[in-house]
């Protein structure tokens, strides 16, 4: 049974990355939410933190900046954004109603990024299927985030942003 506002299970596609030559830290979700598929952005729902943890990061108020703008800054310090899914079927926004996942290729898309020394996985569907396609012999720092999602609020965010904070040693 669908919740007001909730979309049916349809297929939903990621975005492209958002990456360039410099990229030196790989932020890889699972697949967008219904409100970031609905506004063309990366972390578009007000209810996720992910513009606030990595702004808490960076030392700067991503929030604050157009979406086109904070493409831009994580890109200028070296993090690029992605995806480990390219389509599933999902009812609604969460992880859990992912069915018929076609999951992107890392290890080629990766071996595509010569500054590349780490990924980090935001939240557990992106490390479970991520970890799997690159494999445990990676010379990559492989590191697990708790998730920014708004649905992850058993964890207070001081906590996650405290995790997030890891991420400092790979930005340039």
């Amino acid at each position: 049974m669908l919740r007001p506002g909730q979309m049916p299970a349809q297929r939903k596609a990621a975005f492209p990355p958002s990456v360039d030559e410099n990229t030196r830290l790989l932020i890889l979700g699972s697949l967008p939410g219904d409100a970031s598929i609905r506004q063309g952005e990366y972390y578009a729902h007000r209810g996720n933190a992910f513009w606030t943890l990595m702004g808490d990061v960076l030392g700067e108020d991503l929030r604050a900046l157009p979406y086109a703008t904070r493409l831009k800054r994580l890109r200028a310090r070296g993090v690029g954004l992605w995806d480990v899914i390219e389509s599933a079927d999902r009812e609604g926004s969460l992880d859990s109603a992912i069915r018929g996942a076609e999951l992107r290729d890392l290890s080629l898309f990766t071996a595509c990024l010569p500054l590349l020394r780490a990924i980090a996985f935001n939240g557990r569907t992106a490390a479970l299927h991520g970890r799997r396609q690159i494999g445990p012999q990676s010379a990559l720092a492989l590191i697990d985030l708790p998730s920014s999602s708004g649905a992850y609020a058993s964890m207070p965010r001081e906590k996650k942003a405290q995790a997030w904070r890891a991420l400092r040693e790979w930005i340039a």
